[in-house]
């Protein structure tokens, strides 16, 4: 006799049984479990062991080991410091200068990069072939040199070819000689710490302008101004909280003195030659990205575009760019990690960087170990921030399917 219908309905809606976990060794989750645990504590013995061997061999050796040598005075000058700085300060405050210094190279030359490489790209569709020519000679000479070797030459450049120090090249109110380039730079005041909170007011308000438009635009279909409205709204949030701190209009101008350019503010030709050469290599690598991030692109978004009634210029900025930037960041993000972890050849030209003061502790303290870990620890923390703050973008950048 077949079971009753109410007896096969409450079978089907039963929910299936959850699966089982067996702690047996036939069970395949169990096992690769057991693996890992074999792994991770293989790398744990291995290191364990390779850093009690390297201390001991350093104790029978008579070398000291640790970080409490950072406390100590440095003793040594830097050429180059941003911020206040003294030989007789410790050596935590001598390697924050030098990270000072290779974050200034770092984050001006992905920007530089990021603008530059992205118009090299861009050119390299242009419609006169004269531009398309030079983008592409550019492309080819500079991606093909060894990045050490433009570096030198960026420094030779600076440092034989300018005019000395007592006779400098002025351009408006810009100094430029064998001693860098000098120029004005505000007598900072209250005003401009003002200046500065208004500009960041004015990016929040730019990006909720931003956020508006584009609900309206999805519910009229009318859209309002992107590049226009944003910008004024930042720089009228600026110059309104320049007003409000007073208005500050001081400047500190350079002049020529009697035996150097006197006054304002400069930077040394080694941050010049180390800044110009990372740029101009690394643009060339960011250009083929964006050249080849453009071509992934369907032709039918070219065609829609001229249908629609946008011009070239049009069509790159609002619709061949934007779709592209999904295949572009990933790459990008590879060129920016380069350039971080390239500035460090900038100890060849005299560039104090943290490489350099590193160095230099090294071989006063003799505490290689620890240096080498501090530098490794620098790099390592300056790429895992700039992968994450660009994965990041990338997934705001990404086309969202329905």
């Amino acid at each position: 006799m077949s079971p009753p219908i109410e007896f096969l309905n409450a079978c089907m809606n039963q929910p299936a049984p959850a699966p089982r976990k067996s702690w047996s060794w036939r069970s395949q989750a169990f096992r690769s479990v057991i693996y890992q645990i074999i792994a991770i504590g293989a790398v744990i013995g291995v290191i364990a062991i390779l850093t009690h061997n390297t201390l001991l061999n350093m104790a029978e050796r008579g070398i000291q080991s640790g970080f409490d040598f950072l406390t100590d005075p440095a003793g040594f000058d830097i050429g180059e410091t941003p911020i206040p700085y003294e030989s007789t300060q410790s050596y935590i405050k001598a390697f924050f200068v030098g990270l000072v210094n290779t974050l200034r190279v770092a984050v001006l030359g992905i920007i530089l990069t990021t603008i530059w490489g992205t118009l090299l790209g861009v050119g390299r569709f242009s419609r006169n072939a004269l531009v398309r020519a030079l983008c592409t000679v550019y492309v080819e000479f500079f991606r093909n040199v060894p990045v050490l070797i433009q570096l030198l030459l960026w420094y030779f450049l600076l440092t034989h070819l300018l005019p000395d120090s007592w006779a400098p090249w002025k351009v408006g109110p810009f100094f430029l000689s064998k001693g860098g380039l000098t120029f004005p730079e505000p007598a900072w005041a209250m005003g401009h710490a003002t200046a500065a909170l208004g500009l960041i007011a004015g990016v929040i308000a730019s990006r909720l302008y931003l956020r508006r438009a584009q609900q309206h635009f999805e519910a009229s279909g009318q859209s309002r101004s992107t590049f226009w409205m944003p910008l004024l709204i930042v720089l009228g949030f600026g110059i309104l909280g320049w007003l409000l701190g007073g208005a500050p209009l001081e400047f500190n101008a350079p002049h020529k003195g009697e035996f150097a350019v006197e006054g304002g503010g400069s930077v040394t030709p080694e941050f010049l030659a180390v800044t110009l050469g990372l740029t101009i290599y690394t643009s060339a690598f960011v250009a083929e990205v964006v050249r080849a991030g453009i071509q992934s692109g369907h032709h039918g978004q070219a065609e829609a575009a001229a249908a629609l009634g946008l011009n070239k210029a049009q069509d790159m900025r609002l619709i061949m760019l934007p779709h592209a930037l999904r295949v572009i960041i990933p790459p990008v993000t590879n060129q920016y990690l380069n350039l971080t972890k390239n500035s460090s050849l900038a100890v060849a030209v005299g560039y104090p960087d943290i490489v350099s003061v590193t160095n230099t502790a090294l071989n006063q303290t003799g505490r290689a170990v620890e240096c080498i870990a501090i530098v490794m620890l620098v790099y390592l923390t300056t790429s895992l921030s700039t992968s994450a703050l660009m994965n990041w973008y990338n997934k705001r950048s990404a086309i969202l399917e329905r």
